[in-house]
Protein backbone atom coordinates (compact mmCIF):
# COMPACT_ATOMS: atom_id res chain seq x y z
CA UNK A 1 0.00 0.00 0.00
CA UNK A 2 1.35 3.09 -1.14
CA UNK A 3 -0.31 4.59 2.35
CA UNK A 4 2.32 2.05 4.14
CA UNK A 5 5.10 2.99 2.01
CA UNK A 6 5.11 7.08 3.09
CA UNK A 7 4.43 6.48 6.34
CA UNK A 8 7.25 4.20 7.06
CA UNK A 9 9.72 6.66 5.25
CA UNK A 10 7.95 9.16 7.57
CA UNK A 11 9.10 7.17 10.77
CA UNK A 12 12.45 6.63 9.29
CA UNK A 13 13.64 10.63 9.91
CA UNK A 14 11.23 11.67 12.44
CA UNK A 15 12.34 8.35 14.73
CA UNK A 16 15.91 9.63 15.30
CA UNK A 17 15.05 13.22 14.84
CA UNK A 18 12.72 12.55 17.89
CA UNK A 19 15.28 10.71 20.14
CA UNK A 20 18.18 13.23 19.77
CA UNK A 21 15.69 15.85 20.69
CA UNK A 22 14.56 13.80 23.93
CA UNK A 23 17.61 13.38 24.34
CA UNK A 24 18.93 16.87 24.75
CA UNK A 25 16.05 17.93 26.47
CA UNK A 26 15.94 15.63 29.25
CA UNK A 27 19.65 15.51 29.66
CA UNK A 28 19.99 19.46 28.96
CA UNK A 29 22.02 19.84 32.07
CA UNK A 30 24.22 17.62 30.77
CA UNK A 31 24.91 18.94 27.84
CA UNK A 32 25.08 22.56 29.38
CA UNK A 33 27.79 21.24 31.66
CA UNK A 34 25.37 22.85 35.29
CA UNK A 35 26.78 21.22 38.11
CA UNK A 36 26.88 22.99 41.33
CA UNK A 37 30.37 24.63 42.21
CA UNK A 38 32.85 22.59 43.80
CA UNK A 39 35.15 23.20 46.93
CA UNK A 40 37.89 23.04 44.27
CA UNK A 41 36.13 26.39 42.09
CA UNK A 42 37.23 25.03 39.33
CA UNK A 43 34.16 24.17 36.55
CA UNK A 44 35.66 21.19 34.95
CA UNK A 45 36.38 19.71 38.70
CA UNK A 46 32.44 20.58 39.54
CA UNK A 47 31.26 18.91 36.20
CA UNK A 48 33.45 16.17 36.99
CA UNK A 49 32.08 15.46 40.67
CA UNK A 50 28.85 15.98 39.35
CA UNK A 51 29.18 13.41 36.87
CA UNK A 52 30.39 11.03 39.51
CA UNK A 53 27.42 11.12 41.45
CA UNK A 54 25.46 9.41 38.19
CA UNK A 55 28.39 6.58 37.79
CA UNK A 56 30.19 4.05 39.76
CA UNK A 57 33.19 6.12 40.25
CA UNK A 58 35.09 7.30 43.18
CA UNK A 59 34.82 10.69 44.46
CA UNK A 60 36.95 12.45 47.36
CA UNK A 61 34.71 13.42 50.18
CA UNK A 62 36.12 17.32 49.29
CA UNK A 63 35.02 17.08 45.74
CA UNK A 64 31.00 18.33 46.89
CA UNK A 65 29.95 21.30 49.22
CA UNK A 66 27.96 20.09 52.17
CA UNK A 67 24.91 22.52 51.14
CA UNK A 68 23.90 22.76 47.79
CA UNK A 69 20.92 25.03 46.55
CA UNK A 70 18.56 24.85 43.81
CA UNK A 71 17.42 28.76 43.44
CA UNK A 72 14.23 29.07 41.94
CA UNK A 73 12.66 32.98 40.73
CA UNK A 74 9.31 34.22 40.06
CA UNK A 75 7.27 31.07 38.81
CA UNK A 76 4.69 33.26 37.85
CA UNK A 77 1.57 30.39 37.48
CA UNK A 78 -0.96 32.15 35.36
CA UNK A 79 -4.63 30.98 35.61
CA UNK A 80 -8.21 32.24 34.23
CA UNK A 81 -7.30 36.02 35.18
CA UNK A 82 -5.36 35.67 32.17
CA UNK A 83 -7.63 34.85 29.69
CA UNK A 84 -9.59 37.42 28.22
CA UNK A 85 -13.13 36.00 28.32
CA UNK A 86 -12.84 32.35 29.93
CA UNK A 87 -16.55 31.71 30.06
CA UNK A 88 -16.75 32.02 26.66
CA UNK A 89 -15.86 28.24 26.16
CA UNK A 90 -20.30 27.65 27.46
CA UNK A 91 -20.66 29.28 24.12
CA UNK A 92 -23.20 32.17 25.88
CA UNK A 93 -25.02 33.27 21.92
CA UNK A 94 -25.44 29.54 20.97
CA UNK A 95 -27.53 29.05 24.21
CA UNK A 96 -29.28 32.39 23.21
CA UNK A 97 -30.02 30.92 19.54
CA UNK A 98 -31.94 28.08 21.43
CA UNK A 99 -33.63 29.87 23.71
CA UNK A 100 -34.48 32.81 21.04
CA UNK A 101 -35.56 30.06 18.54
CA UNK A 102 -37.55 27.64 20.85
CA UNK A 103 -38.68 30.66 23.10
CA UNK A 104 -37.32 28.40 26.28
CA UNK A 105 -36.96 31.46 28.17
CA UNK A 106 -40.86 32.23 28.23
CA UNK A 107 -40.56 35.32 26.17
CA UNK A 108 -43.33 35.64 23.32
CA UNK A 109 -41.67 37.16 20.03
CA UNK A 110 -43.32 37.29 16.52
CA UNK A 111 -41.84 34.55 13.73
CA UNK A 112 -40.26 38.03 12.28
CA UNK A 113 -38.81 38.47 15.95
CA UNK A 114 -37.50 34.89 16.53
CA UNK A 115 -36.05 34.89 12.75
CA UNK A 116 -33.78 38.39 13.67
CA UNK A 117 -32.94 37.64 17.05
CA UNK A 118 -31.64 33.61 16.07
CA UNK A 119 -30.05 35.44 12.79
CA UNK A 120 -28.05 37.83 15.03
CA UNK A 121 -27.05 34.53 17.60
CA UNK A 122 -25.99 32.89 15.34
CA UNK A 123 -23.57 35.53 13.78
CA UNK A 124 -22.37 36.07 17.36
CA UNK A 125 -21.94 32.39 17.61
CA UNK A 126 -19.95 32.18 14.48
CA UNK A 127 -18.01 35.82 14.44
CA UNK A 128 -17.35 36.23 18.44
CA UNK A 129 -18.07 32.66 20.95
CA UNK A 130 -15.69 30.20 18.23
CA UNK A 131 -13.06 32.60 18.45
CA UNK A 132 -13.09 33.37 21.99
CA UNK A 133 -13.47 29.95 22.76
CA UNK A 134 -10.73 28.99 20.71
CA UNK A 135 -8.63 31.58 22.20
CA UNK A 136 -9.58 30.32 25.76
CA UNK A 137 -8.55 26.71 25.18
CA UNK A 138 -5.15 28.11 23.57
CA UNK A 139 -4.85 29.90 26.55
CA UNK A 140 -5.54 26.56 28.97
CA UNK A 141 -3.29 24.26 27.08
CA UNK A 142 -0.36 26.93 27.60
CA UNK A 143 -0.93 27.34 30.81
CA UNK A 144 -0.60 23.01 31.42
CA UNK A 145 2.42 23.30 29.01
CA UNK A 146 3.98 25.92 31.11
CA UNK A 147 3.31 24.18 34.61
CA UNK A 148 5.31 21.13 32.97
CA UNK A 149 7.62 23.09 31.35
CA UNK A 150 8.28 24.68 34.80
CA UNK A 151 8.50 21.24 36.35
CA UNK A 152 10.57 19.91 33.94
CA UNK A 153 13.09 22.76 34.62
CA UNK A 154 12.63 21.34 38.88
CA UNK A 155 12.94 17.81 37.81
CA UNK A 156 15.99 17.74 35.64
CA UNK A 157 18.01 19.56 37.50
CA UNK A 158 16.71 18.43 40.94
CA UNK A 159 17.80 14.49 39.30
CA UNK A 160 21.16 15.66 37.91
CA UNK A 161 22.79 18.71 40.28
CA UNK A 162 21.26 16.45 43.69
CA UNK A 163 20.61 19.60 45.85
CA UNK A 164 20.21 19.38 49.35
CA UNK A 165 18.01 22.00 49.54
CA UNK A 166 15.58 24.03 47.10
CA UNK A 167 14.15 27.87 47.38
CA UNK A 168 11.49 29.32 45.36
CA UNK A 169 12.73 33.38 45.67
CA UNK A 170 8.61 34.63 45.66
CA UNK A 171 6.23 35.19 42.86
CA UNK A 172 4.90 31.68 43.10
CA UNK A 173 1.90 32.29 41.40
CA UNK A 174 1.35 35.54 38.86
CA UNK A 175 -1.36 37.65 40.66
CA UNK A 176 -2.17 38.98 43.70
CA UNK A 177 -6.18 40.00 42.92
CA UNK A 178 -7.10 36.06 42.08
CA UNK A 179 -10.03 34.91 44.40
CA UNK A 180 -9.61 32.26 46.57
CA UNK A 181 -10.69 29.54 44.51
CA UNK A 182 -7.74 30.71 41.72
CA UNK A 183 -5.48 30.91 44.50
CA UNK A 184 -6.02 27.40 45.73
CA UNK A 185 -6.16 26.01 41.95
CA UNK A 186 -2.73 27.75 41.05
CA UNK A 187 -1.78 26.23 44.83
CA UNK A 188 -2.66 23.01 43.25
CA UNK A 189 -0.64 23.07 40.12
CA UNK A 190 2.17 24.56 41.99
CA UNK A 191 2.32 21.24 44.20
CA UNK A 192 1.25 18.76 42.00
CA UNK A 193 2.34 19.29 38.45
CA UNK A 194 5.73 22.07 38.62
CA UNK A 195 6.99 20.79 42.20
CA UNK A 196 5.57 17.49 42.14
CA UNK A 197 6.90 15.11 45.22
CA UNK A 198 7.82 18.74 47.09
CA UNK A 199 6.82 19.71 50.65
CA UNK A 200 6.41 22.81 52.24
CA UNK A 201 8.84 23.12 55.50
CA UNK A 202 6.98 21.37 58.54
CA UNK A 203 5.63 23.85 60.62
CA UNK A 204 7.46 22.84 63.91
CA UNK A 205 11.00 23.52 61.72
CA UNK A 206 10.07 26.90 60.56
CA UNK A 207 11.58 28.40 64.14
CA UNK A 208 11.08 32.22 65.30
CA UNK A 209 14.45 33.82 66.77
CA UNK A 210 15.00 33.29 69.76
CA UNK A 211 18.48 33.46 72.50
CA UNK A 212 18.29 29.87 73.13
CA UNK A 213 17.32 28.50 69.86
CA UNK A 214 16.55 25.02 70.08
CA UNK A 215 15.50 23.93 66.99
CA UNK A 216 19.56 23.71 65.09
CA UNK A 217 19.83 21.34 62.45
CA UNK A 218 23.08 18.81 61.93
CA UNK A 219 23.45 19.47 58.08
CA UNK A 220 23.14 16.49 56.51
CA UNK A 221 20.79 14.81 58.89
CA UNK A 222 17.29 13.94 57.55
CA UNK A 223 18.76 14.32 53.59
CA UNK A 224 16.28 12.58 51.71
CA UNK A 225 13.42 14.85 53.58
CA UNK A 226 15.52 18.44 52.86
CA UNK A 227 15.86 17.17 49.39
CA UNK A 228 11.96 17.75 48.64
CA UNK A 229 11.31 20.38 50.79
CA UNK A 230 10.94 23.62 49.26
CA UNK A 231 11.68 26.62 50.85
CA UNK A 232 9.03 29.36 49.65
CA UNK A 233 9.49 33.36 49.93
CA UNK A 234 6.55 35.78 49.48
CA UNK A 235 6.47 37.80 46.73
CA UNK A 236 3.93 40.47 44.91
CA UNK A 237 2.57 38.48 43.18
CA UNK A 238 1.52 36.30 46.12
CA UNK A 239 0.41 38.93 48.56
CA UNK A 240 0.92 42.06 47.53
CA UNK A 241 3.16 44.96 47.92
CA UNK A 242 2.79 46.68 50.99
CA UNK A 243 -0.56 49.31 50.19
CA UNK A 244 -2.98 46.05 49.24
CA UNK A 245 -1.23 43.60 51.52
CA UNK A 246 -4.21 42.26 53.40
CA UNK A 247 -4.35 39.98 56.57
CA UNK A 248 -7.00 37.82 54.01
CA UNK A 249 -4.12 37.39 51.41
CA UNK A 250 -1.13 37.02 54.13
CA UNK A 251 -3.76 33.59 55.63
CA UNK A 252 -4.24 31.94 52.63
CA UNK A 253 -0.31 32.07 51.87
CA UNK A 254 0.69 30.24 54.83
CA UNK A 255 -2.17 27.83 54.22
CA UNK A 256 -1.02 26.70 50.95
CA UNK A 257 2.80 28.09 51.15
CA UNK A 258 3.99 28.45 54.19
CA UNK A 259 4.97 30.99 56.45
CA UNK A 260 6.63 34.14 55.76
CA UNK A 261 8.95 34.89 57.96
CA UNK A 262 11.23 32.27 59.88
CA UNK A 263 14.96 31.22 60.24
CA UNK A 264 16.39 27.78 60.19
CA UNK A 265 19.74 27.20 61.51
CA UNK A 266 22.02 24.08 60.22
CA UNK A 267 25.42 23.32 62.17
CA UNK A 268 28.07 21.48 60.11
CA UNK A 269 29.62 18.02 61.75
CA UNK A 270 33.40 18.59 61.89
CA UNK A 271 36.70 16.67 63.09
CA UNK A 272 36.79 17.55 66.36
CA UNK A 273 40.10 16.97 66.93
CA UNK A 274 40.44 19.33 64.02
CA UNK A 275 38.81 22.06 66.15
CA UNK A 276 40.79 22.65 69.13
CA UNK A 277 43.36 25.53 69.06
CA UNK A 278 45.76 26.60 71.71
CA UNK A 279 43.74 28.06 74.86
CA UNK A 280 40.74 26.62 74.05
CA UNK A 281 37.52 25.31 71.28
CA UNK A 282 37.15 26.75 67.92
CA UNK A 283 33.68 27.69 67.29
CA UNK A 284 31.11 24.93 65.87
CA UNK A 285 30.65 25.84 61.99
CA UNK A 286 27.03 27.47 61.62
CA UNK A 287 24.72 28.35 59.22
CA UNK A 288 21.91 30.78 59.75
CA UNK A 289 19.01 30.78 56.86
CA UNK A 290 16.95 33.83 57.12
CA UNK A 291 13.60 34.23 55.14
CA UNK A 292 12.03 37.87 55.02
CA UNK A 293 8.85 38.69 53.72
CA UNK A 294 10.01 42.11 52.91
CA UNK A 295 6.83 43.44 50.68
CA UNK A 296 5.68 45.44 53.57
CA UNK A 297 9.53 47.15 54.55
CA UNK A 298 8.34 50.32 53.11
CA UNK A 299 5.88 52.51 54.25
CA UNK A 300 2.94 53.60 53.69
CA UNK A 301 1.39 50.08 54.65
CA UNK A 302 -2.43 49.27 54.49
CA UNK A 303 -1.90 46.89 57.29
CA UNK A 304 -0.08 48.70 60.25
CA UNK A 305 -0.24 44.75 62.04
CA UNK A 306 1.21 42.93 59.34
CA UNK A 307 4.06 45.54 58.75
CA UNK A 308 5.09 45.43 62.76
CA UNK A 309 5.34 41.63 62.41
CA UNK A 310 7.77 42.07 59.80
CA UNK A 311 9.26 44.50 62.10
CA UNK A 312 9.37 42.55 65.07
CA UNK A 313 10.96 39.64 63.46
CA UNK A 314 14.03 41.41 61.76
CA UNK A 315 14.45 43.07 65.46
CA UNK A 316 14.59 39.43 67.32
CA UNK A 317 17.07 38.25 63.89
CA UNK A 318 19.07 41.32 64.95
CA UNK A 319 19.26 41.22 68.59
CA UNK A 320 19.87 37.16 68.96
CA UNK A 321 22.53 37.11 65.81
CA UNK A 322 26.25 36.26 66.48
CA UNK A 323 28.66 38.50 67.80
CA UNK A 324 30.26 39.90 64.39
CA UNK A 325 33.67 38.39 65.14
CA UNK A 326 32.58 35.47 65.68
CA UNK A 327 34.07 33.13 62.52
CA UNK A 328 33.12 29.81 61.50
CA UNK A 329 29.05 32.26 60.84
CA UNK A 330 27.35 32.19 57.80
CA UNK A 331 24.16 34.42 56.93
CA UNK A 332 21.82 33.61 53.95
CA UNK A 333 19.14 36.17 53.70
CA UNK A 334 16.03 34.83 51.08
CA UNK A 335 13.97 37.15 50.12
CA UNK A 336 12.35 39.21 46.95
CA UNK A 337 12.25 42.22 46.56
CA UNK A 338 16.39 43.06 45.85
CA UNK A 339 18.20 46.09 47.77
CA UNK A 340 18.46 49.79 46.79
CA UNK A 341 20.78 50.70 43.71
CA UNK A 342 21.45 53.26 41.15
CA UNK A 343 20.33 53.27 37.47
CA UNK A 344 21.73 51.49 35.59
CA UNK A 345 23.40 49.00 38.01
CA UNK A 346 20.74 45.89 36.61
CA UNK A 347 17.86 45.99 34.33
CA UNK A 348 15.48 47.69 36.69
CA UNK A 349 16.10 50.75 37.92
CA UNK A 350 14.50 52.36 41.21
CA UNK A 351 11.18 52.69 40.77
CA UNK A 352 7.81 53.36 43.48
CA UNK A 353 4.54 53.88 42.86
CA UNK A 354 1.92 54.30 45.33
CA UNK A 355 -2.42 54.53 45.56
CA UNK A 356 -3.99 57.45 45.45
CA UNK A 357 -7.24 57.44 47.67
CA UNK A 358 -7.22 53.83 48.47
CA UNK A 359 -5.40 51.57 50.78
CA UNK A 360 -3.90 54.45 52.93
CA UNK A 361 -2.62 55.77 50.01
CA UNK A 362 0.04 52.68 50.11
CA UNK A 363 2.85 51.19 48.28
CA UNK A 364 1.27 49.98 45.01
CA UNK A 365 4.59 49.19 43.25
CA UNK A 366 8.27 49.05 43.61
CA UNK A 367 11.37 47.20 42.15
CA UNK A 368 13.77 48.20 44.58
CA UNK A 369 13.55 48.35 48.53
CA UNK A 370 14.13 52.15 49.26
CA UNK A 371 17.27 53.38 50.41
CA UNK A 372 16.35 53.21 54.03
CA UNK A 373 15.31 49.75 53.89
CA UNK A 374 18.01 48.68 52.01
CA UNK A 375 20.89 50.16 55.02
CA UNK A 376 18.29 48.74 57.46
CA UNK A 377 18.80 45.22 56.05
CA UNK A 378 22.35 45.38 55.54
CA UNK A 379 23.37 46.81 58.89
CA UNK A 380 20.93 44.79 60.77
CA UNK A 381 21.01 41.30 59.46
CA UNK A 382 24.85 41.42 58.61
CA UNK A 383 25.91 43.74 60.96
CA UNK A 384 27.98 46.06 58.59
CA UNK A 385 28.61 49.74 59.32
CA UNK A 386 30.04 52.87 57.98
CA UNK A 387 32.01 53.23 61.03
CA UNK A 388 35.34 51.86 61.53
CA UNK A 389 35.16 51.84 65.32
CA UNK A 390 32.67 49.65 65.88
CA UNK A 391 33.17 45.96 66.69
CA UNK A 392 34.54 44.04 63.60
CA UNK A 393 35.57 47.67 62.35
CA UNK A 394 31.89 47.20 60.49
CA UNK A 395 32.69 44.55 58.25
CA UNK A 396 29.64 42.50 60.14
CA UNK A 397 28.89 39.01 59.67
CA UNK A 398 29.72 36.81 56.77
CA UNK A 399 26.97 36.11 54.25
CA UNK A 400 24.90 36.65 51.15
CA UNK A 401 21.54 37.85 49.99
CA UNK A 402 19.39 36.29 47.43
CA UNK A 403 16.38 37.73 45.54
CA UNK A 404 14.22 37.52 42.78
CA UNK A 405 11.82 40.00 41.51
CA UNK A 406 14.00 41.37 39.23
CA UNK A 407 13.20 38.87 35.81
CA UNK A 408 16.38 39.76 34.54
CA UNK A 409 18.44 38.59 37.28
CA UNK A 410 21.71 40.62 38.36
CA UNK A 411 24.90 39.97 40.43
CA UNK A 412 25.92 43.33 42.28
CA UNK A 413 28.26 43.94 45.28
CA UNK A 414 26.95 46.62 48.03
CA UNK A 415 29.55 48.49 49.73
CA UNK A 416 29.79 51.19 51.86
CA UNK A 417 33.40 53.16 51.80
CA UNK A 418 34.01 54.46 55.00
CA UNK A 419 36.88 57.09 54.19
CA UNK A 420 34.27 59.13 52.46
CA UNK A 421 33.27 61.72 54.74
CA UNK A 422 31.03 62.15 57.79
CA UNK A 423 28.01 60.44 56.50
CA UNK A 424 28.86 57.85 54.05
CA UNK A 425 26.03 56.17 52.15
CA UNK A 426 25.87 52.51 50.76
CA UNK A 427 26.37 52.24 46.74
CA UNK A 428 26.10 48.85 44.87
CA UNK A 429 28.40 48.18 41.58
CA UNK A 430 27.94 44.69 38.79
CA UNK A 431 29.63 42.11 40.56
CA UNK A 432 32.79 41.52 37.76
CA UNK A 433 33.51 45.19 38.26
CA UNK A 434 33.79 45.23 41.74
CA UNK A 435 36.29 41.85 41.64
CA UNK A 436 38.16 43.24 38.46
CA UNK A 437 38.73 46.60 40.29
CA UNK A 438 40.03 44.65 43.30
CA UNK A 439 37.31 46.56 45.56
CA UNK A 440 36.80 43.69 47.61
CA UNK A 441 40.06 43.65 48.82
CA UNK A 442 40.33 47.68 49.91
CA UNK A 443 40.60 48.58 53.65
CA UNK A 444 37.79 50.38 54.96
CA UNK A 445 35.36 49.28 52.52
CA UNK A 446 33.17 46.54 53.61
CA UNK A 447 30.48 44.83 51.15
CA UNK A 448 27.99 42.09 50.82
CA UNK A 449 27.05 40.28 47.77
CA UNK A 450 23.55 40.44 46.58
CA UNK A 451 22.70 37.46 43.88
CA UNK A 452 19.03 38.06 42.47
CA UNK A 453 18.03 34.75 40.48
CA UNK A 454 16.86 35.46 36.36
CA UNK A 455 13.54 34.03 36.23
CA UNK A 456 12.43 30.05 35.13
CA UNK A 457 10.10 31.38 33.15
CA UNK A 458 10.02 30.16 29.08
CA UNK A 459 10.17 34.14 28.55
CA UNK A 460 13.65 34.14 30.24
CA UNK A 461 14.89 30.88 28.74
CA UNK A 462 13.92 28.74 32.01
CA UNK A 463 16.88 29.85 34.67
CA UNK A 464 18.07 28.07 37.93
CA UNK A 465 20.57 29.39 40.11
CA UNK A 466 22.99 26.59 41.65
CA UNK A 467 24.60 28.00 44.99
CA UNK A 468 27.38 25.78 47.12
CA UNK A 469 28.78 26.77 50.35
CA UNK A 470 31.30 24.66 51.91
CA UNK A 471 33.63 24.98 54.92
CA UNK A 472 37.36 26.18 54.88
CA UNK A 473 39.02 24.61 57.88
CA UNK A 474 42.22 26.25 57.11
CA UNK A 475 40.63 29.70 57.33
CA UNK A 476 37.74 28.13 59.91
CA UNK A 477 35.20 30.15 57.60
CA UNK A 478 32.87 29.54 55.18
CA UNK A 479 32.91 29.96 51.38
CA UNK A 480 30.65 29.80 48.54
CA UNK A 481 30.39 29.85 44.97
CA UNK A 482 27.14 30.61 42.69
CA UNK A 483 26.32 29.47 39.11
CA UNK A 484 23.17 29.48 36.56
CA UNK A 485 21.93 27.38 34.20
CA UNK A 486 19.42 27.72 31.57
CA UNK A 487 17.18 25.23 29.56
CA UNK A 488 16.06 27.75 26.95
CA UNK A 489 13.02 29.59 25.65
CA UNK A 490 9.68 27.30 26.47
CA UNK A 491 9.11 26.68 22.55
CA UNK A 492 12.09 24.42 22.72
CA UNK A 493 9.71 22.00 25.42
CA UNK A 494 6.74 22.33 23.24
CA UNK A 495 8.72 21.30 19.59
CA UNK A 496 9.94 18.30 21.19
CA UNK A 497 6.68 17.18 22.60
CA UNK A 498 4.90 17.87 19.34
CA UNK A 499 7.21 16.08 17.54
CA UNK A 500 7.47 13.29 19.81
CA UNK A 501 3.55 13.10 19.76
CA UNK A 502 3.88 13.41 15.46
CA UNK A 503 6.25 10.17 15.79
CA UNK A 504 4.25 7.89 18.37
CA UNK A 505 1.00 8.78 16.11
CA UNK A 506 2.56 7.86 12.47
CA UNK A 507 3.37 4.82 14.60
CA UNK A 508 0.79 3.79 15.91
CA UNK A 509 -0.98 4.22 12.47
CA UNK A 510 1.83 2.42 10.55
CA UNK A 511 1.87 -0.34 13.15
CA UNK A 512 -2.28 -0.66 12.25
CA UNK A 513 -2.24 -0.30 8.71
CA UNK A 514 0.62 -2.74 8.59
CA UNK A 515 -1.57 -5.72 10.47
CA UNK A 516 -4.46 -4.75 8.23
CA UNK A 517 -2.35 -5.35 4.91
CA UNK A 518 -1.05 -8.19 6.18
CA UNK A 519 -4.27 -9.70 7.47
CA UNK A 520 -6.67 -8.63 4.13
CA UNK A 521 -4.38 -9.08 1.14
CA UNK A 522 -3.05 -13.08 0.55
CA UNK A 523 0.39 -13.86 -0.10
CA UNK A 524 -0.53 -14.72 -4.12
CA UNK A 525 -1.71 -11.30 -4.60
CA UNK A 526 0.68 -9.95 -2.60
CA UNK A 527 3.50 -11.50 -4.65
CA UNK A 528 1.85 -10.78 -7.48
CA UNK A 529 1.61 -6.96 -6.28
CA UNK A 530 5.47 -7.21 -6.07
CA UNK A 531 6.55 -8.96 -9.47
CA UNK A 532 4.15 -5.85 -11.12
CA UNK A 533 5.45 -3.58 -8.98
CA UNK A 534 9.24 -4.55 -10.24
CA UNK A 535 8.52 -5.15 -14.39
CA UNK A 536 8.72 -8.78 -14.14
CA UNK A 537 5.06 -9.91 -14.62
CA UNK A 538 4.60 -12.43 -17.52
CA UNK A 539 2.22 -11.02 -20.10
CA UNK A 540 -1.33 -12.82 -19.72
CA UNK A 541 -1.83 -15.38 -23.00
CA UNK A 542 1.93 -15.46 -24.28
CA UNK A 543 3.22 -18.42 -22.51
CA UNK A 544 5.91 -18.63 -25.30
CA UNK A 545 6.67 -15.22 -25.49
CA UNK A 546 10.54 -15.78 -24.71
CA UNK A 547 12.62 -13.60 -23.45
CA UNK A 548 12.20 -10.08 -22.66
CA UNK A 549 13.16 -7.53 -25.79
CA UNK A 550 16.24 -6.77 -23.25
CA UNK A 551 17.72 -10.12 -23.40
CA UNK A 552 16.75 -10.56 -27.21
CA UNK A 553 18.47 -7.87 -28.14
CA UNK A 554 21.38 -8.47 -25.99
CA UNK A 555 23.33 -10.81 -27.65
CA UNK A 556 25.02 -9.67 -31.62
CA UNK A 557 23.88 -11.49 -34.44
CA UNK A 558 26.05 -13.77 -35.54
CA UNK A 559 26.84 -15.35 -39.48
CA UNK A 560 27.58 -19.02 -39.71
CA UNK A 561 28.83 -20.84 -43.19
CA UNK A 562 26.72 -23.43 -44.02
CA UNK A 563 27.79 -25.87 -47.43
CA UNK A 564 29.42 -23.33 -48.65
CA UNK A 565 27.71 -20.52 -48.61
CA UNK A 566 27.11 -17.92 -45.47
CA UNK A 567 24.07 -18.62 -43.35
CA UNK A 568 22.80 -15.29 -43.03
CA UNK A 569 19.57 -14.80 -40.50
CA UNK A 570 16.27 -14.53 -42.36
CA UNK A 571 17.64 -16.01 -45.50
CA UNK A 572 15.80 -18.60 -46.04
CA UNK A 573 12.81 -16.59 -45.77
CA UNK A 574 13.62 -13.82 -48.00
CA UNK A 575 14.19 -16.58 -50.41
CA UNK A 576 10.74 -17.95 -49.95
CA UNK A 577 9.24 -14.96 -50.70
CA UNK A 578 10.83 -14.90 -54.11
CA UNK A 579 10.18 -17.96 -55.33
CA UNK A 580 6.61 -17.54 -54.40
CA UNK A 581 6.93 -14.32 -56.43
CA UNK A 582 8.51 -15.71 -59.47
CA UNK A 583 5.63 -18.70 -59.71
CA UNK A 584 2.97 -15.82 -59.36
CA UNK A 585 4.21 -13.89 -62.61
CA UNK A 586 4.29 -17.20 -64.65
CA UNK A 587 0.64 -17.36 -63.81
CA UNK A 588 0.69 -20.81 -61.92
CA UNK A 589 1.48 -21.36 -58.63
CA UNK A 590 3.96 -23.90 -59.18
CA UNK A 591 5.40 -22.13 -61.35
CA UNK A 592 4.12 -23.84 -64.98
CA UNK A 593 3.07 -21.36 -67.89
CA UNK A 594 -0.63 -20.78 -68.27
CA UNK A 595 -1.82 -20.51 -71.78
CA UNK A 596 -3.30 -17.45 -73.33
CA UNK A 597 -5.68 -19.33 -75.45
CA UNK A 598 -9.24 -20.79 -74.54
Amino acid sequence: MFLVSVLRRSLFILVPLSLILSCYLYLYPVFHLCAFPSPEQDARSSYLSTLRQHAPLPRGPKSIAPFRLLALGDPQLEGDTSIPDPEATSLPHLAKFWNDALLLNGTKHTLLQRLRHSLHDLIDFYLDDIPKSFQAYRKRLDHIGNDYYLGHIYRTLHWWTDPTHVTVLGDLVGSQWIDDAEFESRGWRYWNRVFRHGQRVPEELTSQPAEDFQSTIMLGDDADAWKRRIINVAGNHDIGYAGDLSPERMARFVRVFGKPNYELRFQLPINSTKGAEEGGEKPVPELRIVIVNDMNLDTPASSQDLQAETYQFLNDIITTSKDVTRPAHFTLALTHIPMHKRAGVCVDAPFFDFFNGIFENGVKEQNHLSPDASKGFLEGIFGMSGNEHVAGHGFGRRGLILTGHDHEGCDTYHYINQTSGESPSWEARRWEEAVSTGLLDQPGVPGMREITVRSMMGDFSGNAGLLSLWFDEQTWDWKFEFANCELGLQHIWWVVHVVDLVTVGIALAYGILAVIQHILVPEKIEGKLKHAANGRTAVAGEPNAGPPKSERGASPAKLEQTHDHLDIPGSERKTLRKKKSKRALNGSPDGSAISGSR
